[in-house]
């Protein structure tokens, strides 16, 4: 009689054309603490880090800009085109211009959710774009470095525009 022998074997089917490279552990986790890692009680109304450190005067919206920016940074190493990169800085971008607005953009950044968007750019166009080059890191370094002045100088400026309301 021949001995019988279990085979563990986990295997996963994926459907054609879906691969498993923009999973990204890490970048999984910092998207859903930023963006999803509560829900307002009595409605499916999920919010995360982002808007409530977006309170935070002066600061809070250029800190939780700066987490979206190195999330870039670490997607920017899973192959992903120059246009998806471009549209991640953008949404960015578009979540630190509405966390400008006192209050209520803090709320309006809860349905936002950028870091969320980019994480599905992540996961929709990782390894779709050919090996990088010097000229992709390069873009990558301008693009971030841009963006993260664009929201300094957006903040200095708010900063500067509300001690003028108060000294005077």
């Amino acid at each position: 009689m021949p001995k019988i022998r279990e085979i563990d074997a986990d295997v996963e089917v994926l459907p054609r054309g879906e691969s498993r490279l923009g999973d990204d552990p890490f970048i999984a986790l910092m998207t859903r603490l930023m963006d999803d890692v509560f829900t307002i009680p009595g409605t499916t109304i999920r919010f995360g880090l982002d808007p409530l450190i977006g309170l935070l005067p002066g600061v809070g919206g250029a800190a939780s800009a700066f987490v979206s920016l190195a999330l870039i940074g670490l997607s920017s190493r899973k192959a992903l085109p120059k246009v998806v990169l471009a549209r991640m800085a953008l949404n960015v971008l578009l979540n630190a211009a509405l966390e400008a607005l006192p209050v209520i953009g803090d709320a309006l950044s809860i349905f936002f959710r950028s870091n969320a968007r980019n994480y599905e750019l992540l996961r929709r166009h990782a390894g779709t774009g050919r090996p990088a080059t010097r000229g992709d890191w390069l873009f990558v370094a301008a693009l971030l470095g841009g963006v993260g002045l664009l929201i300094l100088a957006f903040f200095i400026g708010l900063l500067y525009l509300a001690s003028r309301l108060f000294t005077e």
